[in-house]
């Protein structure tokens, strides 16, 4: 299946719609804060001289306005859910580049590498608190609906991210955990992503809630294809360093996986990325030869295999989650094809 090449003129109309939104949405911060924030999303230099930015693709802002077409209203009641759950997702980005120590981001120093731990914490923080002021202010009927949706999917970001920061601590992970840990961690915000206009259109309950499924798998094979590239993406399309995650001996999906086969290669694999027994995640980075070993190891262990075809079936679950309702006809048909398009990204 190949997404339709309407995709990247929708993400298109999304940012252009989006963007002033965003804009408007960053101008209240503190100028200090807003300094940061917009180095972060790349729209000035780290003195806060503008600059020409391509952007990112815009997923999560465009799910939300879809969500609002697809429930049979207009997009723009979407528009402060989209602005709200990106914002939102770039808190997260913010305050994980201090957690793994990240110093690039779409091939720009990150926000802790340029301004300290502490403003980059701060801008964190503030650009959260601003999704929900936002929402707040959007809809006197349904904006409160709005931030508690986002405030759930925000309390299940979190506690992902703090399973996964445990999970380097642990010998031992199982598939079950580490599919549970990538739920919370991508897919509760994406899934808000996926219903927030439904929510901000006053769709009923079981629209909201399909869209919501969707947007959970969806995030399942989002945080798959993420963990894919994590190890074999390309630093010149993914803004980071060739096996960044093994580097940091991240427990992904391919790795989890390929630990759990079994065998001489399994074995060698856990003495590379867990440690000798006692080492209680006290290891340092791996070097790049070690990297490279690994990569190899998940492989044949067919872990990068069994990450493909989970990221496929959360994709089928995703589309069948469309069909549970009557959804409007065009934004469905876009809603499919994101979906096919975030699953076969090259970056």
């Amino acid at each position: 299946m190949t997404p339709t090449i309407g995709v990247p003129e929708v993400l298109a109309r999304s940012r252009a719609a989006i963007g002033p939104a965003m804009a408007a949405a960053l101008d209240r911060l503190n100028p200090e804060i807003r300094r940061v924030a917009t180095y972060h999303v790349g729209w000035t230099d780290a003195d806060g001289t503008p600059v020409e930015s391509p952007g990112g693709k815009g997923i999560r802002p465009t799910l939300a306005m879809l969500s609002a077409e697809a429930a049979w209203a207009d997009s723009a009641l979407g528009i402060p859910g989209g602005v709200a759950v990106e914002l939102v997702h770039n808190f997260s980005l913010i305050h994980d580049d201090i957690i793994d120590r990240d110093t690039e981001r779409h091939h720009r120093p990150t926000v802790w590498s340029v301004y300290g731990v502490g403003p980059a914490i701060v801008a964190g923080d503030a650009l959260q608190v601003l999704a929900h002021q936002v929402l707040l202010e959007s809809s006197p009927e349904r904006g409160a609906a709005a931030s508690a949706a986002l405030a759930d999917a925000t309390a299940a970001m979190i506690a992902g991210q703090a399973e996964d920061i445990a999970f380097e601590k642990r010998r031992d992970v199982t598939v079950e955990q580490c599919m549970a840990m990538s739920s919370a961690k991508t897919g509760a915000l994406l899934g808000c992503a996926s219903s927030i206009g439904a929510i901000l259109a006053g769709a009923p309950e079981a629209t909201v809630w399909a869209l919501r499924d969707y947007g959970r798998h969806l995030g399942l094979a989002f945080q798959a294809v993420d963990d894919l590239l994590g190890i074999w993406g390309d630093p010149a399309r993914t803004g980071k360093p060739a096996g960044s995650d093994l580097r940091q001996r991240k427990k992904s999906m391919p790795v989890v996986a390929a630990l759990a086969a079994g065998g001489a290669d399994s074995d060698e694999l856990r003495s590379l990325v867990v440690g000798p027994v006692g080492a209680n995640g006290s290891l340092g980075p791996l070097t790049p030869d070690e990297v490279e070993r690994a990569a190899y190891l998940v492989e044949a262990c067919g872990g990068r295999a069994w990450t493909a075809v989970r990221a496929k079936a959360n994709l089928d679950t995703a589309l069948g989650a469309l069909e549970r309702v009557r959804l409007s006809a065009v934004p469905h048909r876009e809603l499919a094809d994101i979906a096919v398009f975030v699953l076969e990204r090259e970056a």
